[in-house]
């Protein structure tokens, strides 16, 4: 084959994305005979979409070189763009900077005034956001857009528009910055957008909304962004942290087979502590749902050996392991950590940790601590104000004010939440409230409702294979069960014999090693369940459902 024929076949394949054909026709053309900068060009872009960093920086070099050559700055300053910039993504900074400089040096010396300079101006900004300076990322931002309006370029247009965006949320400004973000998708979809920057605006994009818990986005976008990568043969890159996020949503949604494949997937495929730190973690919170306890531990570890935080989920396997002790200690040190984060990232990190702070509280019956989560869980809510986090605010709530024998108010925090997993399609989450709404039924009196609950409940567990989430609603139907002790905790029944056998308060607090405040609220949850008025009443409940034996 002729060299012009293998370049006319690569650039007919460059057209139609189908980018591991152009990279190999024009990798041999390379070999064969001088290329071309515009041919160098799409050799970068091809390597670049294949998974050769490498040999893309090779050859964008080489086009910068060759324009240069031909007294061309403008379009070599878009080659030291595309060096600096795809060494500050992937974490090479000192690459980057020297990229840079040298690019911005050339611009200077010429005095070129050039949409380049609005790439600068956009790497400049990514920094200073990546650094934690906002403001000046907003204002960095904003000229390089004024650029990118006076040379009507649209990559330029889309990528500033979207982190324009995506530090408006940073900094709280989700009115602003999440309209930014619908728009520069609109353009990625409709195809405006070249493919280097359209599949990084993806995973961005996926990436921004993960961090804001907007469910109902994430999962729009990574629909799209599927689909855009079945158009885009031979296609490598945008598969760092979208694979666990799509991990994520598929668990959410109740694919949890999908899930753990593509877990398993970033697992096997990513090299970068940080990325993979995440994939195993999200490995062992399926492995944890799952039952499957070794290798859930297994998976934790891995991702704490990369510097990504276990928790919440090695606290919440302690718990469901029996080791309550470890899972409070574990649980309280990882919230006492996150004190004070702010922002919307900050918020959804601490809010997670939140929601397993509450249900181990409650397990361990320290109440009042899982009120004061529940608190702040429903503030966070109404500062971010996104479903998830609504629903996770609402059955936190409710699962408080069950514990302290408030089911009427309980109920209807339930409903709530419940309403809300039920919009996003998560069907785990729907039957782990219904778990909650079963029992405030049961408390209610209403026992064919609350039976319906758990028994669609038990039915969704199955499906997922959720067995210790099975093994609880089994316990907890056992202990709700209509008769003379359903209706109270195991807790409450040791109190409520102390109470029969004539210990005071304080007396029975010393024994159990609670607050006298605690066992107060245990003797009058006792009364408020049973419809006693007094301890002699109490003591001759006891002994009349044979509690005393």
């Amino acid at each position: 084959m002729t060299v012009e024929a293998r370049l006319g076949q690569a650039q007919a394949a460059f057209r139609g994305g189908v980018w591991d054909e152009a990279y190999a026709h024009l990798s041999a053309a390379d070999h064969d005979s001088a290329m071309t900068p515009d041919d160098l060009e799409r050799t970068a872009t091809a390597a670049y979409l294949t998974g050769h960093d490498q040999e893309s920086d090779a050859y964008w070099t080489r086009a910068y070189q060759g324009w240069l050559q031909k007294g061309e700055r403008a379009r070599a300053a878009r080659c030291g763009f595309w060096l600096s910039f795809l060494a500050l993504i992937r974490g090479d900074a000192a690459h980057s900077t020297g990229w840079f400089a040298r690019t911005q040096r050339l611009l200077d010396e010429h005095g070129h005034d050039s949409v380049e300079r609005g790439y600068l101006l956009f790497v400049t900004a990514l920094v200073a956001m990546n650094e934690g300076r906002n403001v000046d990322a907003e204002q960095t931002f904003t000229e390089a857009i004024t650029f990118a309006e006076r040379f009507g370029d649209e990559d330029l247009m889309t990528v500033a528009r979207f982190s324009l965006g995506q530090v408006l949320l940073q900094m709280g400004r989700t009115t602003e910055g999440l309209p930014l973000l619908d728009e520069t998708m609109v353009a990625v979809t409709a195809g405006e957008v070249s493919p280097i920057l359209a599949g990084i605006t993806y995973c961005a994009v996926i990436l921004c909304c993960q961090r804001i818990m907007d469910l109902q986005r994430a999962t729009e976008w990574t629909a799209a962004l599927a689909t855009w990568c079945e158009t885009q043969h031979g296609l490598v890159p945008f598969q760092g942290q979208c694979l666990v996020h799509r991990s994520e949503l598929m668990q959410i949604h109740g694919r949890w087979a999908d899930a753990v494949a593509e877990a398993q997937h970033a697992c096997d495929r990513f090299t970068r502590p940080t990325t993979l730190g995440m994939a195993f973690y999200q490995r062992g919170e399926l492995h944890r749902l799952a039952g499957e306890f070794p290798q859930a531990e297994a998976s934790y570890r891995a991702a704490a050996a990369r510097g990504h935080d276990p928790q919440p989920g090695l606290a919440r396997l302690r718990l469901v392991q029996g080791q309550a002790d470890a899972a409070v200690a574990a649980i309280r040190r990882a919230v006492a950590e996150t004190e004070g984060q702010t922002g919307p990232s900050g918020g959804s990190a601490r809010s997670r940790l939140l929601a397993a702070y509450v249900d181990i509280m409650l397990v361990t019956e320290d109440v009042e601590a899982a009120r004061d989560a529940a608190a702040e869980l429903t503030s966070l809510a109404t500062t971010f104000d996104v479903p998830l986090l609504r629903a996770m605010a609402a059955q936190a709530t409710g699962a408080v004010l069950l514990a302290e024998g408030q089911a009427e108010s309980a109920l209807g925090e339930l409903n709530r939440a419940f309403a809300v997993w039920q919009s996003l399609a998560a069907p785990y989450d729907m039957a782990r409230v219904r778990v909650l709404m079963g029992v405030a039924c049961r408390r209610l009196g209403d026992h064919d409702t609350g039976q319906m609950h758990l028994d669609a409940a038990r039915t969704v567990f199955e499906e997922l294979g959720a067995g210790p989430d099975l093994t609880r609603l089994e316990r907890l139907v056992l202990k709700t069960a209509p008769g003379a002790t359903g209706l109270l905790t195991q807790r409450e029944i040791e109190v409520l014999r102390l109470v029969a056998a004539g210990r005071t308060n304080r007396a029975i607090a010393s024994g159990l090693f609670l607050s006298e405040k605690t066992v107060a609220r245990h003797v009058s949850n006792i009364f408020s369940k049973l419809g006693l008025s007094s301890r002699s009443a109490a003591t001759a409940y006891a002994y009349e459902h044979g509690l005393m034996e």
